[in-house]
């Protein structure tokens, strides 16, 4: 290694000992198996607010979207404001009332046990349907931090990519497995603020040596026209409606994104979420707006041309072009930072939703909380080990990966989360078939291509959950008064 490598090294050396600390002041504060996946509720508002938000901005944010906005320009512009008025949305009106509502349902601990609670399910088919399609789409999204992993260390240290991707996972899993939800949390406390000084220092310092915001606009004009112009591709075809629609239709995912509503659920009081959300909004919108602007200045400042999934590396390829190796070093451990205050927070709600909702409800109701916070333990690593698995595949886009996790929480959950906490009439059989709909739908949608097939599959996903969990909940609610009817003549 040269110099700049060992300057490199060090820092994320210190990075990765601070991060180790604070698992293992967690794994002290960690008793029982509620502190493990849900840290006993008692997260306070400047730590819930940052560790939703890097929880929900993980590595795509400074790979995949600075990546999308150097290849597309002001196209991508639509995605950053479905996603800030998804943020805005799901602190404003769904905050408050799972914070409560989860409490009122039996002080529920996983999205899964709360929707069994709250609608009396002594079958626990609910509970399980929900925990499955958890499983399933977390490993894809697993995987896309651990790519993001991949990458950062095979650009900055030559490390042959199956080892990177080893190494990202290994470092995840350390602080991770011992500290559970408290670790996550303060760690993401800490890397949030990481992210949030990184993307702006590294924005503002391109855009000055790009010549300002003006001469970054004149160079992209020169580029490529298109660029500059949000109401059309980079081929210069016309934005169509379908096209806008599956950009902003990201901010709908929020809704159901377990990672960040149990957040959500953790906060220690009520009274904090007000306060929580307007730092979380603040801290979104800033590190959006840093992310475009990376990207934007990277078609200024980059001699060669990166295409395809190579703009990923945009942030990569600034840091080492225009930062010394120490500040270098801390801004692409902001961007391991935002990687790992991903994976974990994934990791956790994923082994919490097999150790809660399958292992202890089928498996072992009377198992002891050492042997629930062991098992948890073990499933997160066997979760991690195949996310690790499918992200070998190095011709993975991280946004890709990103995008289908997210569509497939927010079908699958949002629907029946937001009918619960507005709707008296949603039932369970309304919900469970919400839920399938929602998932399956996101997973034929995603393999089919061309005409209305290029809607992004969370909007149809969506609309159709919302449309069969209230049709289904209404006939639910039809059959229950006759029957009820009924048993009263006959009385």
């Amino acid at each position: 290694m040269n110099s700049s490598q060992y300057y490199l090294l060090a820092t994320f050396v210190v990075y990765l000992l601070i991060l180790f600390v604070i698992g293992w002041f967690a794994w002290r504060n960690t008793h029982n198996h509620a502190d493990y996946i849900l840290g006993g509720r008692r997260l306070g508002r400047w730590t819930a607010a940052l560790s939703a938000g890097a929880s929900d901005m993980s590595g795509w944010l400074l790979l995949g979207l600075p990546g999308f906005a150097y290849l597309a320009g002001f196209e991508a512009i639509w995605i950053a404001a479905g996603l800030l008025a998804g943020t805005c949305l799901n602190w404003w009106f769904v905050a408050p009332r799972l914070r409560e509502y989860s409490m009122a349902s039996n002080n529920a601990l996983t999205l899964p046990e709360f929707f069994e609670h709250h609608f009396n399910d002594h079958t626990h088919s609910l509970r399980l349907i929900a925990a499955l399609f958890i499983l399933f789409f977390y490993i894809f999204y697993t995987s896309s931090g651990l790519v993001a992993g991949g990458k950062l260390f095979e650009s900055v240290f030559g490390l042959p990519y199956t080892w990177a991707v080893f190494t990202g996972t290994a470092a995840i899993l350390i602080y991770t497995v011992y500290g559970g939800f408290l670790a996550a949390c303060w760690t993401d406390l800490f890397q949030g603020l990481l992210m949030f000084f990184a993307l702006v220092f590294l924005s503002l310092v391109g855009l000055k040596l790009a010549g300002g915001w003006d001469i970054t606009v004149a160079t992209m004009r020169v580029v490529d026209p298109s660029l500059i112009d949000m109401w059309h591709t980079v081929n210069m075809q016309p934005l169509n409606i379908m096209a806008i629609c599956s950009l902003l239709g990201w901010g709908l995912g929020y809704f159901g994104q377990p990672h960040i509503l149990t957040r959500f659920m953790a906060i220690d009081s009520v009274n904090n979420i007000s306060s929580a959300s307007w730092i979380a909004i603040i801290w979104t919108a800033t590190c959006l707006a840093a992310a475009l602007l990376i990207g934007y200045t990277g078609i200024a400042l980059l001699e060669t041309p990166l295409k395809g999934s190579d703009a990923e590396k945009v942030y990569i390829e600034l840091v080492a072009l225009i930062l010394q190796p120490v500040p270098a070093g801390i801004c692409l451990a902001a961007l391991l930072a935002a990687i790992m205050s991903t994976a974990d927070s994934q990791l956790l709600v994923a082994s919490s939703a097999i150790t809660e909702d399958v292992y202890r409800t089928y498996f072992r109701q009377c198992a002891t909380q050492q042997d629930l916070v062991r098992m948890g333990r073990i499933t997160v690593i066997v979760i991690a080990l195949l996310a690790m698995l499918l992200a070998m595949k190095y011709e993975q886009n991280v946004l890709e990966l990103v995008a289908y996790a997210w569509a497939g929480f927010g079908a699958a959950f949002g629907p029946a989360l937001l009918l619960i906490l507005y709707w008296k009439g949603s039932t369970r059989r309304g919900a469970i078939a919400g839920i399938i709909s929602g998932g399956l739908t996101v997973i034929l949608w995603h393999r089919l291509e061309g005409g209305i097939f290029d809607l992004y599959e969370l909007i149809p996903g969506f609309l159709l959950a919302i449309l069969v969990n209230i049709i289904v909940s209404l006939l639910d609610n039809t059959g229950n008064n006759l029957t009820q009817q009924y048993q009263s003549t006959t009385y």
